[in-house]
């Protein structure tokens, strides 16, 4: 008999942090996969990514539609709590023997709860780390209700141990975002026209000459501010002048003033040199961003796969404060000089030396190893 997981992904980056380890449990002799679907990695507007899982080859075993309107902090609590109700009737008709939860974001708090009082074997992947939002206590939540955690740094590992988990129940496999930023590594050239084959809103140019990508989402704990952070932003690209591909926020709480302010932008002010995308396939957005002078916002990204693959960051604000990173990152506020300034600076500096602290590029293939031997015990152990 084979043994089954079911993997519960919420969100456009949750996909291309779990698609390796995805892919090792699909193909492993003794695993079923039991892909779940939910939250807004089902919605058109932000990119719909579970089509791009689909196109990959895999099986939906479920979808669950729970995302409630307003990008609030009342939308973001209910949408937690609904995901709790639908994902327990998942977890009943599946029957999983062990569930997999991924990273951090407010959704995956349904799946740990959902499978925690329906005693199954909880996996978290990605615990253990520090962040400077709603995320940090979220993932440590999820750290506590989990049997099982597959950390991406041995940072994450004393972390993890330190808050009363057993040792031998932590084991750091690296993130498996990692893998797929190995692959482009070894063959990085944009072989598309990204225009064309992702549409987007803004006018087309060239990417010859060296281009920008822009990736910020709004910060929960400061998401009356995420308009104002947007614009300061924006008005630091216009400065600039220079080609620059940028991406939609996450659906978080603050994500409507986010997207109000780029439209309101848009709208007042002449962005020729900028292109608005919702989603990429994820090697296709490695490759972009291998393929750039810098990258620039609050997206873990930065932090993770461009520390990596060498690609300069201009990180804005607080988002990913206390996060381990490589020298290829530099911090600044939400200040307009001074992402002008840094842009600047890491645009002439250049590819920076690659980092490990997140991985070698086989974090699935350990994931598919751990989930297949783990104990199948939901009894909880604590060191203390």
């Amino acid at each position: 008999m084979k043994r089954k997981i079911a993997v519960v992904v919420t969100a456009r980056p949750s996909y291309s942090r779990i698609k390796t380890a995805l892919r090792a449990i699909d193909d492993h002799p003794d695993l079923e996969l039991q892909l779940v679907v939910a939250a807004s990695a089902l919605l058109e507007r932000y990119g719909t990514a579970v089509k791009y899982m689909e196109a990959d080859g895999f099986s939906v075993a479920a979808k669950v539609f729970n995302v409630l309107e307003g990008e609030n902090l009342t939308a973001q609590a209910k949408t937690t709590g609904l995901g709790i109700m639908e994902l327990s009737n998942v977890f009943e008709r599946l029957a999983p023997e062990v569930v997999v939860t991924v990273a951090d974001r407010f959704e995956t708090m349904s799946t740990a709860i959902a499978a925690s009082y329906m005693n199954i074997p909880l996996v978290h992947i990605q615990g253990g780390e520090v962040t400077g939002n709603i995320d940090e206590k979220v993932r440590h939540a999820i750290t506590k209700l989990s049997d099982r955690h597959l950390v991406a740094s041995e940072d994450a590992r004393e972390r993890v141990i330190k808050l009363g988990e057993y040792p031998d129940t932590v084991i750091n496999t690296g993130c498996p975002s990692i893998d797929l930023a190995a692959e482009v590594k070894n063959s990085p050239a944009i072989d598309f026209d990204v225009f064309d084959r992702y549409g987007g809103v803004g006018k087309h140019f060239s990417l010859e000459d060296g281009y920008l990508v822009v990736m910020q989402h709004p910060v929960t704990t400061e998401y009356a501010f995420s308009r104002a952070h947007i614009e300061t932003t924006l008005e630091a690209i216009k400065e600039l002048g220079k080609p620059t591909l940028w991406f939609w926020p996450n659906v978080d709480a603050g994500s409507d003033g986010t997207s109000k302010g780029i439209r309101s932008f848009r709208e007042k002010n002449d962005l020729e040199n900028v292109h608005f995308f919702k989603n990429m396939e994820g090697r296709d957005f490695l490759r972009v961003l291998y393929n750039s002078r810098c990258l620039i916002g609050n997206s873990s990204v930065g932090i993770r796969e461009c520390a990596y693959l060498g690609i300069p960051v201009v990180n804005i604000g607080s988002r990913q404060d206390g996060r381990e990173r490589g020298e290829n990152v530099t911090d600044v506020s939400y200040d307009r000089q001074q992402i002008v300034e840094a842009i600047k600076e890491r645009w002439m500096h250049g590819k920076c030396q690659t980092s490990a602290i997140y991985g070698a590029g086989n974090a699935g293939r350990k994931i598919a190893e751990e989930v297949l031997r783990m104990p199948l015990s939901f009894t909880k152990r604590i060191s203390y």
